[in-house]
């Protein structure tokens, strides 16, 4: 996600800087993003030109620090509360007072990860789809606290961007995997329960109603670890039992089978 949203914004002509503490995701980010820029090359869908001056615009920061004079933050971090609000309590320091600080969180509570700054005023959530580069929506969420300048400024950013905001409030899983989550869930509760084999399953959502791909690929391809992350937040969000991880989920984490990223989930890569 993160890669793909520095990818977005470069090429639609914004200077980007980009932090990335773990040396080997930096390097794999900085590879991937000229590989699919390089792609869209070959497409005819940009010049070489136009691709070179989109790269040129990425800088890559040695520290946050570097981070104080810009104008818009978007964090793509891990799904996880603690990590988040570390980093934005990082961040409210070394930001000017005016910039405007946006999550990717796929689930987290935009109020409760405001709250940790002292411009809760200046936090929204900006929540890319995957894969960033190709997918047109972004969930703009507002926290409790999200000023409607904020709100304005990040709806227009975004159509710059040349995606579609859709404003959403500040609930467990937002819109999207609220929705979405619950159904990839059930699956792998059917698949658990024997009601049919991944194929069959995958099978049925595909060509039954029309999705690109299957509940169970897509699992895969989101990564079982960030589904399981945020089948617990709607757990603890709304305690309801509806949101309860299945158990298969559960324990292909905690093999570390977790989708395409580690070759194995439901299905080997």
């Amino acid at each position: 996600m993160g890669s793909g949203i520095i990818q977005t914004f470069a090429e639609k002509g914004f200077d980007v800087l980009a932090f990335e503490s773990f040396a080997a995701a930096r390097e794999n980010a900085t590879g991937k993003i000229a590989k699919l820029i390089q792609k869209r090359v070959e497409k005819k869908q940009t010049t070489p030109e136009e691709a070179d001056k989109s790269i040129k615009r990425i800088r890559w920061c040695d520290s946050l620090d570097e981070l104080a004079d810009t104008e818009f933050v978007v964090e793509a971090i891990i799904e996880s509360f603690p990590s988040k609000a570390t980093l934005f309590s990082e961040l409210d320091k070394i930001t000017r007072p005016e910039t405007i600080l946006a999550s990717n969180t796929s689930s987290i509570s935009i109020t409760k990860i405001a709250a940790v700054t002292s411009r809760a005023d200046k936090c929204i959530g900006m929540h890319f789809m995957n894969p960033v580069p190709l997918m047109p929506l972004v969930e703009v969420i507002r926290g409790h606290m999200t000023s409607n300048e904020t709100y304005s400024s990040t709806e227009s950013l975004a159509r710059d961007l040349g995606k579609t905001p859709v404003e959403v409030n500040d609930y467990p899983g937002f819109v999207s995997n609220r929705v979405l989550m619950p159904m990839i869930n059930e699956a792998i509760y059917a698949l658990w329960e024997g009601v049919g084999s991944k194929e069959s399953i995958d099978q049925v959502m595909k060509l039954g109603m029309n999705h690109p791909m299957g509940p169970l690929e897509l699992a895969d391809f989101i990564g079982l670890d960030v589904c399981l992350a945020i089948m617990n937040v709607l757990y603890e969000g709304f305690s309801d039992s509806k949101y309860r991880p299945c158990p298969l989920l559960k324990k292909m984490v905690d093999a570390g089978q977790l989708g395409r990223k580690t070759k194995r989930g439901f299905y080997q890569y």
